[in-house]
C-alpha cells in the first residue's frame, strides 16, 4: 500500500478494525513510531504469531519497506490472508508528515 493512502486512512479512522504492526528494532520505534502500531521486531515475528488476528487486516510497516515487505511475505506464506506491507516504510511516512526520518 503507498504510504499517502496508509496515512490517509489512518488519519480518517478508517484502521480502526485493522492492527498495525512495526517491525523495526526498539531503538528504531524509540526515535519515531506511529500511535497506533505495536512492536514487533522483525525476528520475534515467528514466536508471536499467536498474538496476531486472522479476522482483521494487518499493516505491516518498517524503516523503508524492505523488512515489512520480507514479514508480510512470511506471514502471507503462514496462512495469514489480510496483511498490507506499507510501501516505503517509516521513511516515507515520516517525509509526509514533515518529519526527517533519516
Amino acid at each position: 500500500m503507498y504510504p499517502n493512502k496508509f496515512l490517509e486512512a489512518l488519519d480518517q479512522q478508517k484502521l480502526k478494525d485493522s492492527i498495525i504492526i512495526d517491525v523495526r528494532e526498539l531503538h528504531e520505534w524509540e526515535f519515531y513510531h506511529l500511535e497506533e502500531a505495536q512492536l514487533i521486531p522483525m525476528q520475534q515475528i515467528p514466536h508471536r504469531m499467536g498474538e496476531l488476528p486472522d479476522d482483521r487486516d494487518i499493516y505491516i510497516v518498517c524503516a523503508h519497506g524492505v523488512r515489512s515487505y520480507r514479514v508480510a511475505e512470511y506471514l502471507l506464506a503462514n496462512g495469514f490472508e489480510r496483511v498490507i506491507n506499507v510501501d516505503g516504510g517509516m521513511a516515507a511516512v515520516a517525509m509526509l508528515r514533515g518529519f526527517q526520518y533519516d
